[in-house]
């Protein structure tokens, strides 16, 4: 088709999904939506072919390709008018976390099915046994309201009823509410962006281009995969504890790269457990697709012609592809850590290329108690920063999110206006870098100070052993999560609720990431930045980088 035309249409597809993305940011009320960005958006065609995406949380990356699609087929496209909207949550079979809520609304145009444009919001609480709807659960149903796909939206108007039902049974209604809201704008957004793009080009060429764009996404991905090394590579970490128990959760990566794709095995994985560590389908493959699209070209285009190259062999029942009712809340700590499993198996034939170990976790705080002043419900909840691991050419930088997360850091002020809670310290870990000729990045420390009773849980990870080094760079320092009572310390559990007293102070320590390379090797000016700099102590640069001032 003519160049010209491919190119316009495509970029307007994208500029839909991302003109959606700026509608549900701007117009949410959380914290966690409206300044964090946990969200995502995308377009799907008539065919529930993945064709756009706003990359808000690349972590929704292959997720939103697993569950819309099936989310469709088991309400029923027939079933969907124009201006209608379903919603769903249900994280079994290809689903996600039950805070993850996806919204999805059919695209008409001249009476023609175009295709569904779907929205994915991390809400701040969705029920459950503790405030944010995190914590260490052994069931779903201890998780929050379970929702399939059911009608949100008729005709362009809420379904009360339904709407009613599913606020009853959270705890933080009035930013739910304006949240569910955003959604519903977002959507309507990319609908009416579609249907004037339909109009300007005609249905035809619309859905002509669509079709070719999937051809195209699918040569360009096999051309960058045959200019990677091609074998089977494999790999084993894993996650430190369950929440339950102090037995770590074994995660094995097999990668096969060829022309056909890159095909993912995870035999040898844990069984699910009765603990907050199991990854669904969706998540599990929402990693892989993370991982192929980080050694391709950045500007190759991500829909259902990337998607068919990128192949799941998940144990059904394991903690990479878990099955009703195991508890599902802490699945992306589970996903994430796989991300640096598939890494570690490839890094030896692509060392220019990959890290050493980072973070490697969501690391989530949620808390919540009722306000006195309002007498209703409030809840936060916000995922940490971390090191990143050293590079090949460059440190790790300190204190970024990891591994498909985007999201940003809550702002003190916004977070102190809108919550009975102070940020008493933000800062760097020092000396939490794992030592390499390039060093990993540091970690974030954040402390909040409560003034009243409150329900505060910690759901992440990386106590027992921080991020990994690699080609004789040594592990960054693990994280703490403590508890500060009347000035003493006490470490939390990486995964458990506590119930906190008025001037209590809980403080997130995240770890470092892993160091590339030989200490030995790294350039004495760079170690002496450090020093000055304050990140890296004078002892320890003696001790292990042998400076001298």
């Amino acid at each position: 088709m003519d160049p010209i035309t491919f190119e316009v249409i495509r970029n307007a597809l994208v500029a839909a999904t991302d003109e959606m993305a700026l509608t549900l940011r701007r117009s949410a009320y959380s914290t966690n939506i409206k300044t964090r960005s946990d969200f995502s958006c995308a377009f799907f065609d008539a065919e529930l072919r993945a064709v756009a995406q706003a990359f808000t949380q690349p972590v929704h990356l292959g997720s939103m390709a697993e569950q819309v699609p099936r989310a469709i087929r088991d309400y029923g496209p027939e079933n969907l008018a124009p201006g209608d909207a379903i919603i769903t949550n249900e994280p079994f079979p290809s689903g996600v976390h039950l805070n993850d809520v996806s919204l999805i609304s059919p695209v008409h145009c001249d009476g023609e099915l175009l295709g569904y444009v779907a929205n994915l919001a991390h809400h701040v609480d969705v029920g459950g046994g503790a405030p944010a709807s995190i914590g260490a659960f052994r069931e779903v149903f201890q998780e929050g309201v379970i929702v399939p796909p059911v009608k949100l939206v008729e005709g362009g108007r809420l379904v009360p009823d339904v709407f009613s039902l599913i606020l009853a049974q959270i705890r933080s209604k009035h930013e739910t509410a304006g949240d569910f809201r955003a959604q519903i704008a977002a959507n309507a957004t990319g609908v009416r962006r579609l249907q004037a793009l339909a109009a300007r080009h005609g249905l035809g060429a619309v859905v002509e281009t669509m079709a070719e764009l999937l051809e195209y996404t699918e040569r360009r991905t096999r051309a960058e995969l045959a200019a990677l090394p091609h074998g089977a590579y494999e790999a084993e970490g894993f996650v430190d504890t369950d929440g339950y128990t102090d037995e770590p959760v074994r995660l094995r990566a097999r990668v096969e790269i060829s022309a056909d794709g890159v095909a993912f095995d995870l035999a040898g994985s844990d069984a699910q457990r009765r603990a907050p560590v199991n990854s669904t389908y969706a998540q599990t493959f929402s990693a892989c697709a993370y991982a192929v699209k980080c050694l391709i070209d950045p500007d190759l285009p991500v829909n259902d012609g990337f998607y068919r190259l990128v192949s799941l062999d998940a144990p059904v029942g394991s903690v990479t592809n878990c099955t009703w009712p195991s508890p599902v809340v802490g699945g992306w700590e589970t996903q994430t850590r796989l991300v640096d499993v598939i890494f570690r198996a490839l890094l030896p034939v692509l060392p220019e290329r990959l890290p050493a170990g980072t973070k490697a976790m969501m690391c989530h705080a949620g808390f919540g108690g009722v306000d006195a002043a309002t007498n209703e419900y409030y809840c936060f909840l916000e995922t940490f920063a971390g090191g990143y691991g050293g590079r090949a050419a460059s440190d790790g930088p300190d204190a970024v999110q990891t591994h498909g997360q985007n999201t940003e850091n809550a702002p003190i002020e916004e977070t102190e206006l809108n919550y009975p809670v102070r940020v008493t310290r933000l800062a760097l870990v020092d000396d939490s870098a794992g030592p390499g000729r390039f060093r990993g990045g540091l970690g974030l420390r954040k402390d909040f100070l409560f003034d009243r009773p409150t329900t505060f849980t910690v759901l992440a990870d990386r106590t027992v052993r921080g991020p990994w080094g690699v080609l004789g760079g040594h592990d960054g320092k693990p994280a703490e999560y403590v508890l500060i009572r009347g000035g003493a310390e006490t470490q939390l559990s990486a995964k458990g609720t506590v119930e906190l007293e008025a001037g209590d102070v809980v403080s997130y320590r995240t770890c470092g990431g892993g160091g590339y390379g030989p200490p030995e090797e790294r350039d004495r000016e760079l170690v002496a930045r450090d020093v000055r700099e304050g990140k890296v102590g004078p002892e320890r640069a003696r001790e292990v980088y042998g400076w001298r001032p």
